[in-house]
């Protein structure tokens, strides 16, 4: 056992965030912690870490625990560089290294000192039990892994955005290796390539694992159980994210229909002792029944599920079948000599009825695609021609375009100058802003609250296109899940940019891929997506050439692909050399252990020459390694 916790309590001032809270976490547990945004989640783990103390209850934590605790402000040392900051989880692995390299020159020159050999042997078997050999091999597979080889490790943290501090806090924890991992929203700021390595990293995670996320997809792949808080309760689910749902649901039909018989068994004796408790005949059998009344353990009426968003995208009048048609757009970002072009060339044609899913790594130029086809961003030579009977909204992921002086109320009326108060008070309340939120001034919205406002907008505007761009960040995963459904019943035409892979896996029903300036398209959903991607590559080598926009394009990916082709190659001649090099280091470090070699100074020269010899060879080959890595992800936009 790693940590169990026994009917913990927080309050903070008169505000009760939870009471108790029991649960356990074992050596090999995945665990997913959910909840609505100010559930206590974030608390919950402070009392964990130890950093907060438990009003009541007590926490345990076992011998030789060790905690590993991500936030979102990611504590690294200001000054550091990527590489110093990654190296200091070794300081004792490098400082072991550098006593190594002293011991084997001073054997070097005193070749018949028994005592230095002795301290050789001692350091190298400290180093090796630290695994010191792989250490460099380790940093840098977890660096690329996060996306860091394209920075150059030379980078000074305070060069590096918000997002990019929490994934390197990210990477330094996963390679301190904690006993007890806690990550908090640790999929915010990351593209799917990187996520689909964290997935896999933590999937095999040797340690605990804690982890607080609003990403479903991210939760089904590496959670075995999932802890739900909600009305300061700790409920645990046995099972992933799509587990938990089906669990929770059919627990809370089991609770009423429990509660419901119990009520109609109540209703049934009390009715029996009211009419024959004052009969001689029956007098006896109506205080048998008064007895098991009394005696009866009554269930709480089940408090039900914290009201949900009520999101309805109703409208009226379709478009004629060709919605829209793009060609010749090219997607492009500042002015003059800072002008950077993301895509040429682009074309594709939206129908009536169409959800697609536009998707590609951070920086492709998917928000600015979207600004393009709505003339909110600059576009010539562009023909994009919409269709007749036409009526689009536009969910921006930002908030810039909301006026933080304005009261919720006044967006909505911004928004609808001409609507009575009524259906505007009633839409901010179906999307969970009642009461007194409607005159909070935009400015003191959480995320989350400033995300439904968008949505009460749209909702009120009988779209039959809707331009979503990620429309599920700063939701919590009940809105979420109502969104979703949402938008599979929608009968409209929808174009959205997403990373919430759960949404792009059961909403659209095809996938724009904008990737290394090149748009394509795939039937389906995220699913049939991810099938159909790796033959895409390997068909294009056999296609012919085509009179398309796009040939230029395709010809660039065609010699990136013999590049990458090449480069693979170079990788894996680099990774076996440093295989062998490694096993030739482990078979001299043998020599110079055994009892003899100390006593054969020739010998114990030639070895001690031929250990700094592969040392310096291994150091290069890593080198060399590491530049490839960063040719690689240097390739990707």
């Amino acid at each position: 056992m790693q940590l169990a916790l026994q009917d913990v309590a927080k309050s903070f001032g008169s505000d009760l965030i939870f009471q108790g809270v029991t649960a356990k976490i074992e050596d090999r547990d995945h665990i997913g912690l959910v909840g609505a945004n100010g559930a206590g989640k974030t608390t919950l783990l402070g009392i964990i870490a130890g950093e907060l103390e438990p009003d009541e209850g007590s926490v345990s934590r076992g011998g030789g625990l060790t905690i590993g605790y991500q936030k979102q402000n990611s504590g690294l040392v200001r000054g550091n560089t990527i590489l110093e900051e990654m190296r200091s989880v070794f300081a004792d692995v490098f400082q072991l290294e550098r006593e190594l390299q002293e011991a084997a020159a001073a054997m070097g020159e005193r070749p018949d000192d028994p005592a230095l050999m002795e301290r050789y042997r001692r350091l190298d078997d400290a180093y090796q039990a630290r695994d010191g050999y792989h250490v460099p091999v380790r940093i840098n597979t977890v660096l690329t892994g996060m996306g860091f080889a394209q920075h150059g490790y030379d980078k000074v943290i305070e060069q590096l955005s918000g997002g990019e501090q929490t994934r390197l806090a990210i990477a330094k924890l996963l390679l301190e290796e904690p006993s007890l991992l806690m990550l908090d929203e640790p999929t915010n700021h990351l593209d799917f390539a990187t996520l689909g390595w964290l997935e896999e990293y933590l999937s095999g995670y040797r340690g605990a694992l804690l982890v607080v996320s609003h990403d479903r997809y991210f939760l089904d792949k590496i959670c075995g159980r999932i802890w739900e808080m909600e009305r300061g309760v700790l409920t645990v689910y046995h099972g992933n994210y799509s587990k938990y749902v089906q669990l929770r649901e059919e627990q809370d039909i089991r609770a009423h229909k429990l509660y419901e018989a119990q009520q109609e068994e109540i209703a049934r004796l009390e009715d029996y002792v009211a009419k024959n408790l004052v009969r001689a005949s029956t007098t006896k059998m109506a205080q048998s029944r008064r007895r098991t009344l009394e005696k009866m353990d009554r269930l709480q009426k089940p408090k039900g599920r914290l009201k949900p968003p009520h999101i309805d995208l109703a409208y009226e009048g379709e478009p004629i079948k060709d919605v829209l048609t793009v060609e010749d757009l090219t997607v492009a970002v500042g002015e003059g000599e800072t002008r950077r072009v993301l895509a040429e060339d682009v074309a594709f044609q939206v129908t009536r009825g169409d959800k697609i899913a536009l998707i590609g790594g951070n920086g492709a130029g998917k928000t600015t695609l979207l600004k393009c086809i709505l003339g909110k961003h600059p576009a010539p030579g562009a023909r994009i021609r919409w269709g007749r009977g036409v009526r689009s909204s536009y969910y921006d992921q930002g908030s810039d375009h909301l006026d933080g002086r304005l009261t919720v109320l006044d967006t909505m009326w911004k928004a609808y100058p001409r609507s009575p108060e009524t259906p505007l008070r009633s839409m901010l309340g179906a999307v969970g802003l009642s009461g007194e939120d409607a005159f909070k001034s935009v400015s003191q919205l959480s995320g989350g609250e400033r995300a439904r406002l968008k949505l009460a907008i749209i909702c009120l505007a009988g779209s039959n296109v809707l331009i979503l761009d990620e429309p599920t960040n700063h939701l919590d995963l009940d809105t979420k899940e109502i969104l979703e459904k949402a938008l599979m019943a929608y009968t409209g035409t929808l174009v959205m940019v997403s990373h919430d892979r759960y949404l792009l896996d059961r909403v659209p029903n095809r996938i724009f891929e904008l990737e290394d300036g090149v748009l394509r398209e795939y039937e389906g959903r995220y699913a049939d997506y991810l099938s159909q991607r790796p033959r895409a590559d390997e068909a294009a080598v056999g296609e012919e050439k085509q009179p398309s926009r796009q040939a230029g394009a395709y010809y660039r990916g065609k010699e990136q692909r013999r590049q990458e082709a090449r480069r693979r190659k170079e990788t894996a001649d680099a990774e076996a050399l440093i295989e062998e090099l490694e096993e030739k280091l482990a078979e001299i470090q043998e020599q110079l252990a055994l009892s003899g070699t100390a006593s054969d100074h020739v010998r114990l020269q030639e070895l001690c020459a031929a250990s700094e010899d592969t040392q310096q060879k291994l150091a290069h080959a890593m080198d060399r390694w590491v530049e490839l890595s960063g040719e690689g992800d240097g390739d990707e936009t």
